[in-house]
């Protein structure tokens, strides 16, 4: 009942607190025989990374991912396997500053666990927060990783699409346009904006929210099930499990409620090689908890950090009052690094999600 643990085959488990000597997971039920390297994992671990621009926290964190378990060397190839036994992965913490955090020792930050963790647990970690830490969630970014692979054919990817207010223009949309700046967004335009604006927010030592979409191509249909193990059901899950995450849509999400059911309808027809296809993607990809097999769309929104220089109204544990800022070193908008971290969470899904059909259904085409 500790709640440590995502995924029904495809399982992952996390262990470790922000300011604890490491962090890692623990992957169960990952297939045999899947090619993964330390290099592969590293990728998706340096979009996450800490300290890479003045948008983000200056904690200096290498995130390097050591593979412990569950690989072995191929002898005609040389490259690492998976064995199908758990794949245990360690991520080393270097330059955590406890110290920082010595003036909250006692006081409750407003929006942030500390307050429920006490109440649930009657101990708290206020070293960078323990486990309610965004840290945690560098565990998952390389879970991730291998779960890319046990898919075949799937491309999951995530982009910023909105920072408080301001949203892209969707008609200058450029994926080639997300690895190009530090916020992961796929408007060029909007990202100069976006850089003098959270400039702004930094200098004030405030923060911002922002709203996050992943898109899964390659998917085929039939994953999911109707009822208590819908696909959409289970990607809001992982999607909502992550820090500071308070919203998830798929597909029109919100918006179809402002729709007509002939706005709303993807009509489908028959396409020149006499496959079926959608003229549109409301559903998200997801029709009764049930892929389609187009791609699948989901959006999630993040708070501000609750970590904040400017002072704010709060208790003690004894039951005072008083004002607390947070000193340290913070996100001024997590939604930046929630980029990767939200394609991670997608990717463990589906891939737990394509080991569950395939164990009832079978291996199909």
């Amino acid at each position: 009942m500790s709640h440590n643990t995502f995924g029904h085959l495809f399982r992952v488990t996390s262990w470790g607190e922000s300011h604890g000597p490491a962090i890692g997971c623990v992957v169960d039920g990952c297939p045999p025989r899947i090619p993964i390297s330390e290099e592969e994992i590293q990728h998706f671990m340096d979009k996450r990374r800490p300290g890479q621009s003045r948008f983000t926290t200056q904690r200096r964190e290498p995130d390097t991912a050591r593979i412990l378990s569950g690989v072995f060397e191929d002898e005609e190839t040389g490259e690492l396997l998976t064995t199908g036994t758990p794949i245990s992965i360690l991520i080393e913490n270097v330059d955590a500053r406890s110290k920082d955090y010595s003036d909250i020792k006692e006081k409750y930050r407003p929006g942030h666990a500390d307050l429920t963790y006490d109440a649930k647990y009657g101990i708290r970690d206020y070293r960078g927060s323990g486990r309610a830490s965004a840290r945690e969630t560098a565990t998952r970014v390389a879970a991730g990783a291998i779960a890319r692979k046990v898919v075949p054919g799937m491309i999951v990817r995530g982009a910023l699409v909105q920072m408080g207010p301001h949203a892209i223009d969707r008609d200058r949309w450029d994926w080639d346009a997300v690895d190009d700046n530090p916020f992961f967004c796929p408007d060029a335009e909007m990202a100069e904006f976006y850089a003098e604006y959270l400039d702004d927010i930094r200098k004030r030592g405030s923060s911002v929210g922002a709203v996050i979409e992943v898109i899964a191509h390659g998917l085929p249909a039939g994953l999911g099930a109707p009822v208590y193990g819908k696909l959409d059901q289970d990607i809001a899950s992982g999607l909502m499990s992550i820090n500071a995450v308070k919203g998830v849509e798929i597909g029109a999400g919100f918006v179809s409620a402002t729709l007509t059911g002939e706005e709303n309808a993807d009509e489908i027809r028959m396409g020149h090689d006499g496959a079926m296809e959608f003229m549109s993607n409301n559903a998200g990809g997801i029709l009764g908890g049930i892929s389609t097999g187009q791609p699948i769309v989901a959006r999630f929104a993040v708070k501000p950090t609750s970590s904040i220089l400017t002072p704010r109204r709060t208790v003690t544990r004894g039951g005072d009052e008083v004002e607390v800022s947070t000193k340290g070193r913070h996100d001024p908008c997590v939604g930046i690094r929630a980029v990767p971290i939200g394609e991670a969470m997608v990717a463990i899904t589906l891939a737990d999600h394509y080991l569950r059909h395939r164990g009832q259904i079978g291996q199909g085409e």
